[in-house]
């Protein structure tokens, strides 16, 4: 089983103009690049009567400058954020203040937001964001010219929303799946089994492109998904094989594992085992001892020794 997943990172943006990536369909890159927005964040700009604006950004005077220009004598029918995170939501009330349009999201989860980090904690994501109109799995966004499923996809955040473009089987897939780079899984924020079960969702369907939150789109959305969700399965094979070896805390698995990661992702690298190993407490593969505060527990391989699979 490869650990290797194809990613582009070959993408050329050019901040504040609105590319056409589609019929009807535009993208401008806020100018918020980092370790874990890319090259920034994605906006998309959906119709070509009423338009559909998809994740504002950060609160950016330029880009929602590019976002009036790029609407100029259409009507701004509609908001979309795909989940509260800041890099994708900030930007909502500004664009509507300016633009008009209903800002349309999941909307509150009544569950713990944030990341168990040091320095990390619920920062980057907006607790208090409320939409207008608040959307469930299955509900449909109209307007003159296009038309919206709403997907929820929950994993990487519990309110994630993915929203499919009906007629043109294209998805824009927020942070569920990226072209470039895997999507960061931290608990409580992030949950693997919700994640895992969010991914069999979309390759169940027959899509032909993705547009992510960063990065370029995504030409072969059923191999990427499946790729992402054997990286899942063989990552959490590794960890249990360190756990074997007797290399049982989160620290000493990410420097088993992740050795060579830049020092400013490896808070992401721990947060993502430790969500790979909720999984496996919550399937009796392994267990926790001592301190199980999130990041400095003990983990140890249950008596059984069973084989774990991330599809089961």
């Amino acid at each position: 089983m490869s650990a290797e997943l194809a990613f582009n990172r070959s993408v050329d943006v050019d901040y504040g103009v609105a590319e056409e990536v589609a019929p009807g369909v535009r993208r401008i890159v806020a100018n918020n690049p980092g370790p874990y927005t890319f090259l920034g964040t994605n906006t998309y700009v959906v119709g070509t009567d009423d338009v559909a604006i998809i994740d504002p950004g950060p609160v950016d005077d330029a880009h929602l400058e590019s976002m009036a220009q790029a609407t100029r004598g259409r009507r701004v029918s509609h908001i979309l954020i795909t989940h509260s995170h800041r890099d994708h939501c900030d930007g909502a009330l500004p664009l509507q203040q300016r633009l008009g349009g209903e800002i349309v999201a999941f909307g509150p989860t009544g569950t713990q937001r944030g990341a168990v980090a040091p320095g990390l904690g619920d920062g980057f994501v907006d607790s208090a964001f409320t939409p207008d109109i608040p959307v469930s799995d299955g509900d449909t966004i109209k307007g003159r010219g296009f038309t919206l499923d709403v997907l929820h996809m929950p994993g990487h955040a519990p309110d994630h929303l993915c929203f499919a473009l009906v007629g043109k089987r294209t998805v824009f897939t927020g942070d569920h799946v990226m072209g470039w780079n895997t999507t960061v899984i931290a608990p409580p924020e992030g949950s693997m089994a919700d994640f895992l079960a969010s991914l069999e969702r979309l390759a169940q369907r027959h899509d032909k492109v993705f547009f992510p939150g960063h990065g370029g789109r995504i030409e072969t959305p059923r191999r990427v998904v499946r790729a992402y969700m054997t990286h899942r399965i063989w990552r959490e094979q590794t960890i249990l094989a360190c756990i074997d070896e007797g290399v049982g805390t989160i620290p000493a698995i990410v420097a088993r594992l992740y050795g060579g990661l830049d020092a400013d992702l490896k808070v992401a690298a721990a947060l993502s085992v430790l969500a790979h190993l909720e999984f496996l407490i919550a399937r009796g593969f392994v267990s926790a001892e001592g301190s199980n505060d999130g990041l400095s527990a003990f983990y140890i391989r249950a008596a059984s020794g069973a084989a774990a699979s991330a599809s089961s």
